[in-house]
């Protein structure tokens, strides 16, 4: 008996160059760091608009930091609170009901080739068309970069 399976929607997400990025190693004042959120998630809001996504009820969501050049020590997970900001920002625009462990899986670290002026790069994978026991599609084909 053969079983036909079929990799689920992914979408690949790409904030612009330059954005400006939170690191954990960073000790931000609170009102630089409040700004800094608030552009994220708009940025995370106008570009996910721009790409139309779908409005998704459950997903896995990857993220690829591409680090700017001058970056020597290179920590992806560092990166976890600029992408909180994205996924917040997601929420805002319709493409998630919420980020809570119902609604999605992840988001989880992954490095990418370093590029001037560094980028952050989303996948967003539907698992409402993913059985729960076919993980093994989470990664998108090709380089995730």
């Amino acid at each position: 008996m053969t079983t036909t399976l079929t990799r689920p929607n992914t979408w690949r997400l790409a904030l612009p160059v330059n954005t400006l990025l939170i690191n954990a190693n960073q000790n931000l004042h609170y009102r630089k760091k409040t700004e800094l959120i608030k552009a994220l998630r708009q940025t995370a809001w106008a570009t996910a608009r721009a790409a139309n996504l779908p409005a998704l009820q459950r997903a896995h969501i990857f993220y690829v930091i591409h680090p700017d050049t001058k970056t020597r020590r290179r920590d992806p997970g560092n990166w976890s609170p600029s992408v909180k900001a994205v996924v917040d920002g997601l929420v805002d625009a319709g493409i998630l009901p919420d980020d809570n462990h119902h609604h999605l899986l992840g988001p989880d670290p992954r490095l990418g080739t370093p590029i001037k002026g560094s980028q952050l790069v989303l996948w967003i994978t539907d698992l409402d068309q993913l059985a729960p026991d076919h993980t093994a599609f989470l990664n998108p084909p090709g380089d995730p970069s």
